[in-house]
């Protein structure tokens, strides 16, 4: 429920080739359904419901050339909480979620300043009947000596948490495998994703991620991935 395979949208896969690269990658790994989140971003990535729509066209077409059409190919995107966010809400912009009538919206924030609006921007998510999903918040430097605060955003805001799979393995840093396990020990992960961007992704998962410790006691969770 969060990669970035579509191509040519952001920072993930450039091309229909990539793609289909690293969709046969997560195939080989068991991947049956994939829902893809190109990230959204006012000032950078200004990607449209519309836009994301064609490429996932385009890449299930491709997909079934290729034979590898047993995948459920899906999308949503992944939001950055800045002001163009804010105003999408406010306007009533049609934003792509997933999890059907659960309308989970998938969001993320800067990785070392804290969002001075975090709180606000939750409250219209919910307001306007959208469940938030916080992506990867074992990643948030400026939460790292705060994880009480990250418990609260859970059990008291009811922000929904996505743990990136390659945390786990140390990819993004210690500091993030070590907020990652804490979330596993306090059963606060309802999401699981790949993040893959690219084949160093999928490699890391397969030869890294997948014989960690954790892993064993993360699929001991109820997460939430089976139900979409």
């Amino acid at each position: 429920m969060h990669s970035h395979l579509l191509p040519g949208l952001d920072d993930g896969a450039e091309t229909v080739e990539h793609s289909l690269g690293l969709l046969r990658a997560l195939r080989d790994m068991g991947f049956r359904k994939l829902i893809m989140t190109p990230h959204i971003m006012g000032d950078f990535y200004k990607n449209t419901p519309e836009g994301i729509r064609a490429a996932l066209q385009l890449l299930r077409d491709a997909a079934t050339a290729a034979g590898l059409g047993d995948v459920e190919l899906d999308c949503a995107a992944e939001y950055y909480l800045d002001e163009f966010l804010g105003r999408k809400l406010a306007d009533g912009t049609e934003m792509l979620t997933f999890g059907a009538d659960k309308r989970y919206l998938l969001f993320e924030t800067s990785y070392m300043n804290e969002p001075l609006n975090l709180f606000e921007i939750i409250f219209e998510m919910q307001a306007q009947g959208y469940t938030p999903v916080l992506a990867h918040p074992e990643r948030y430097t400026y939460l790292y000596g705060r994880f009480a605060e990250v418990e609260k955003l859970r059990r008291e805001y009811g922000v929904l948490l996505q743990v990136n799979l390659n945390s786990l393995a140390g990819y993004y840093s210690p500091a993030a495998k070590k907020v990652a396990e804490q979330l596993i020990d306090g059963s606060l992960v309802d999401f699981v994703g790949t993040d893959t961007h690219h084949l160093r992704h999928t490699d890391t998962l397969l030869s890294r991620t997948l014989p960690q410790p954790y892993m064993e006691k993360l699929l001991q969770l109820p997460l939430l991935n089976s139900t979409l």
